[in-house]
């Protein structure tokens, strides 16, 4: 862009994270509406905090009352609503926090550009499988039901298609694995990306 010159910060990215004891990244989960994303990264993020890490959780919900409550759920927002996510965890994970997000993000391309923006290496995609029939029967907030008498155009799973990870970094299933569970496998896998030593 024009006249912009972006200014680099003496103190670096690796800096911060040898203060904070811990690498800098992004978990990323994606899943339909009601496979327990919010449920898992925040019983996630619980976990990591009671082993002294340093996190900040991104929900879905949370950001549309703040920073992105100018956008709709047209296919183009929601793309711009994934970019600016992807941008502001970029920067969280740049000050060397762990970033939990919890985003439907169905769109296989647009996870693919949120991976570059953060970068593959401080990327871990997180693919909460559960089947639309099981998150539908959940159905916490009503959405499905407004979705089926048209109340909501273009609901993923619904009007709109969820296109599955093709090779997430970590998938857990909701629909057969307890929270514990889940929690346990996302711990395990997650212990050689988050740590230093």
């Amino acid at each position: 862009m024009a006249n912009i010159f972006p200014y680099e910060s003496t103190v670096t990215q690796t800096m911060r994270e040898h203060l904070l004891q811990q690498k800098g990244l992004v978990i990323w989960l994606t899943g339909y509406s009601g496979s327990g994303k919010s449920t898992l990264a925040n019983a996630l993020e619980m976990a990591l905090y009671q082993q002294d890490h340093k996190t900040f959780l991104l929900d879905g919900d949370n950001i549309r009352t703040g920073l992105n409550k100018d956008l709709a759920f047209s296919e183009t927002d929601r793309k711009e609503n994934l970019r600016r996510i992807g941008e502001v965890a970029a920067l969280m994970a740049d000050a060397g926090l762990i970033v939990i997000t919890a985003f439907i993000s169905p769109y296989q391309e647009d996870r693919r550009k949120v991976r570059e923006i953060i970068g593959a290496d401080r990327f871990i995609e997180v693919f909460v499988d559960c089947p639309l029939e099981v998150c539908e029967s959940r159905d916490v907030k009503g959405l499905y039901k407004k979705a089926r008498r048209g109340e909501i155009k273009d609901f993923t799973g619904i009007q709109s298609p969820y296109e599955k990870p093709e090779n997430a970094d970590i998938t857990v299933n909701t629909a057969t694995e307890s929270l514990e569970g889940c929690i346990a496998i996302l711990q395990n896998q997650l212990l050689n990306k988050i740590s230093l030593r």
